[in-house]
């Protein structure tokens, strides 16, 4: 098993894009996106049964070393800042095959 970090956002839908940019910037190979993802924080329930992305909540996450997961940090932040969502990042053991 490989040590990793795991980096997890849930942002409004429209705001998507945004999120995978900064991905593709910072040299992550690969995520995993959910769209309609349910909840409730802040702003209340996020129920996902609007028409439009306005809202709605997804979640992308992917698993990258150290450094990059700093990077994907730095420049979430600001995006963050102004719109909400959530950003975790955890120690993960990657399972190699």
């Amino acid at each position: 098993m490989k040590p990793m970090k795991k980096v997890e956002v849930v942002i409004d839908s429209i705001y998507l894009s945004r999120v995978l940019e900064v991905l593709e910037k910072a040299g992550v190979s690969g995520y995993t996106v959910i769209r309609d993802a349910l909840g409730k924080g802040e702003r209340g329930m996020m129920a996902g049964d609007e028409l439009t992305d306005v809202f709605k909540n997804s979640y992308v996450f992917t698993v990258c070393s150290e450094e990059i997961a700093q990077k994907i940090a730095e420049s979430l932040r600001p995006l963050l800042k102004k719109v909400g969502g959530v950003c975790l990042i955890s120690d993960v053991l990657w399972l190699t095959h």
